[in-house]
């Protein structure tokens, strides 16, 4: 009886061979949107927890060179998912690429005027007079008629001194500009630690302009082809930005065991202190990580179609541009 039993166990076992051979990992490229600096710290904590993996996910992470190559990228099946700005994926959608978002982790603007807090400007009166560094084109100065209309200010009220990124930072570092239009998680450090003074950040969501920011964009090709993979990766990817808000360290140490040249382990980890607080608004205080408002998608696509050029038929749906139906439930 004894040996009847074993040979039925293993009839069974090796007529099956599916239940004891797990399904191969899906192999999935990332791109992200820049060089891998402290806001991608919650994706090489995912990789290196384990939370890709677990949901049988393979996942190539890769550095990108701007919102709209990786966009591009995502459009035309080179990558699996991006990471990029929000209104680079609206104005790629509007134009006819076959992109949406399936979340927006970066819900309120990263967006600020910032400069050395001896000038004394804290409050809009105090610019009056002013030097303000920008770089015409990008998605700052775009928005910047609305801030300065939101702050009863007007341009020639100002004085007003163009460049690129760098010119700007070395504009307020030394001392020719009095702020500059930047990112309240990255420049404000970079003149920290080039001045070693303290540097004040006022962020443009303080007057009613929170354009949302970095979001999470896929193809429709790639959601009609395996809507299932986009589930998983929003949920491995939900989990870690989750852990990342509870152990900010632990992130930026994932990233620099993944690229030890990113930067210096300390500004890395104060970079992405300052990016936490902007997974949320008010709004979405006790939601889950990526999960936009819907009142906050759609005044970003209005003031993108203001402001940015977007076309105006896109305030009509707002709801087109994005899904939240592949976020875990």
């Amino acid at each position: 009886m004894k040996r009847l039993i074993a040979a039925l166990i293993t009839l069974l076992v090796f007529s099956h061979p599916a239940t004891a051979q797990q399904k191969p990992p899906t192999k999935a490229v990332l791109l992200l949107n820049w060089y891998v600096y402290s806001e991608h710290a919650p994706f090489f904590l995912g990789l290196e927890r384990g939370y890709f993996a677990q949901e049988g996910i393979d996942l190539e992470i890769q550095e990108g060179r701007g919102s709209v190559p990786t966009v591009q990228a995502v459009a035309n099946g080179t990558a699996d998912f991006g990471y990029a700005d929000a209104g680079s994926v609206i104005k790629a959608a509007t134009q006819g690429a076959p992109v949406v978002s399936t979340g927006v982790l970066l819900q309120k603007s990263p967006m600020a005027l910032i400069g050395l807090t001896e000038r004394g400007i804290r409050i809009p009166s105090d610019m009056r007079g002013r030097t303000i560094a920008l770089t015409p084109g990008d998605s700052l100065s775009l928005v910047w008629p609305l801030l300065l209309k939101k702050m009863g200010l007007k341009e020639n009220e100002l004085t007003v001194v163009s460049g690129d990124a760098q010119t700007k930072l070395n504009a307020v570092i030394n001392g020719r500009a009095d702020l500059m239009l930047g990112y309240l998680m990255d420049q404000n450090l970079r003149i920290q630690k080039a001045t070693g003074k303290p540097v004040t950040s006022i962020p443009f969501s303080d007057f009613g302009v929170n354009l949302i920011s970095s979001c999470i964009v896929v193809s429709q090709q790639m959601l009609a082809k395996d809507p299932d993979l986009a589930r998983r990766f929003m949920k491995a990817a939900t989990r870690a930005v989750e852990a990342t808000e509870k152990d900010p360290e632990a992130a930026v140490d994932a990233l620099l065991k993944a690229y030890p040249k990113a930067g210096e382990r300390q500004m890395l980890i104060d970079g992405l202190r300052l990016t936490v607080p902007l997974y949320h608004t008010k709004e979405t205080t006790d939601q889950p990580p990526f999960k936009v408002s819907a009142a906050n998608f759609a005044d970003s696509v209005a003031m993108l179609v203001e402001y940015a050029g977007v076309n105006a038929s896109a305030t009509s749906h707002p709801q087109d541009f994005y899904t939240l139906q592949y976020l875990p439930k």
